[in-house]
């Protein structure tokens, strides 16, 4: 009996004893839906997108190998991976824009058809404009292939993208990170429930970058749109995303919400002090063993003791070396940032692979 089952029996004992209801039809319809009512009246998580062993292949080629990704309503969702790692052919299939060899994918709790792409906006690596048309012009031919133009959305989307003083040049004239700008108000003009973005921010000035992550946040937060966005300016994908995917040869490694990822990171401190050896005896002496525990590393031509484990206890440490007559000068704790975590995973899993 699944758990979901379980629950819905235990929690509607008394519906079925007065009301006489189909208890386990009503169950079975339950869950199969994304929001399923708990025994505690809370409703669990509902998923946008969903993956269920997703693959592709070419040839003998696997490119996308067995990914399970789930995406949830109103989250920003950041896929992370080395060039060829599978990002885009993954958004290509959600997108129907490639075809899947094995696999499932759910969107909004459906099989995707027709009516579903309708409510996704999106950018597949280069956006494709009309050269000779200006940004105005395009908008509106794409807007009036979807059915929905008006002009007073197209200038407010401009604005929206910082293009509002440059709509009346040519596409042809527009930088990289203008054309950037104008593929994102072509994929949010229609105001979609789900947006698939693939690299958003390439090309983009300091400036451009924060603008459009602003932008994200705005829409995850105030209109609830769900946002899978790939990127390899990992910094920002760490300052945008509420939940990091990481893919690697076509393999969904790991995928994990900002306290997952903070969890995971690797902390250590630092203790620059006046006598190494002598530090390092004190440590042994009271039970850390060395590569486990702690490491002498050399920075800037000074060793320091780097501390791994039982990082709470930092201060008790300091007192006792300060105890037996050693200085210490600094003390640091440092912590994995994203790129470094992105790189460890993807060495580890490279390693256990080989």
């Amino acid at each position: 009996m699944s758990n979901n089952l379980y629950i819905c029996k235990k929690y509607f004992t008394f519906v079925k004893n007065i009301l006489h209801f189909d208890i386990k039809n009503y169950c079975a319809q339950l869950h199969t839906k994304a929001e399923k009512i708990t025994a505690r009246g809370y409703f669990m998580t509902e998923y946008v997108i969903e993956t269920k062993n997703l693959t592709k292949k070419y040839k003998d080629k696997t490119v996308v190998d067995n990914i399970n990704m789930n995406v949830e309503k109103g989250k920003i969702y950041g896929l992370l991976g080395k060039n060829g790692a599978g990002k885009t052919t993954t958004m290509c299939m959600l997108l129907n824009l490639a075809s899947k060899t094995g696999g499932e994918i759910l969107l909004f709790n459906n099989a995707p058809n027709q009516e579903t792409y309708r409510k996704i906006g999106s950018i597949i690596e280069t956006p494709g404009f009309y050269e000779n048309l200006t940004a105005e012009e395009n908008l509106k031919i794409i807007s009036k292939i979807r059915k929905n133009y008006s002009k007073e959305r197209i200038n407010e989307i401009l604005e929206l993208v910082s293009l509002d003083n440059e709509k009346n040049k040519k596409y042809r004239d527009y930088s990289l990170g203008m054309k950037q700008r104008l593929g994102i108000a072509s994929a949010i003009m229609h105001k979609p429930d789900l947006l698939i973005l693939d690299e958003p921010i390439n090309g983009l000035d300091p400036i451009g970058i924060k603008e459009i992550r602003d932008l994200l946040k705005k829409l995850s937060i105030e209109n609830n749109t769900t946002i899978l966005i790939s990127s390899h300016i990992l910094s920002e994908i760490e300052n945008i995303a509420d939940v990091i995917g990481i893919i690697d040869n076509g393999k969904l490694i790991t995928e994990l919400n900002k306290d997952e990822l903070y969890n995971k990171l690797n902390k250590s401190v630092d203790f620059e002090v006046s006598d190494t050896g002598k530090a390092q005896t004190i440590l042994e002496k009271i039970g850390m063993q060395e590569h486990i525990d702690y490491q002498i590393v050399k920075i800037k031509e000074r060793e320091n003791i780097r501390l791994y484990t039982n990082l709470n206890l930092r201060d008790s440490i300091n007192e006792i070396f300060v105890r037996n007559g050693i200085k210490v000068q600094k003390i640091n704790l440092t912590e994995e940032n994203l790129e470094e975590f992105f790189t460890r995973i993807i060495s580890t899993e490279s390693e256990i692979t080989a």
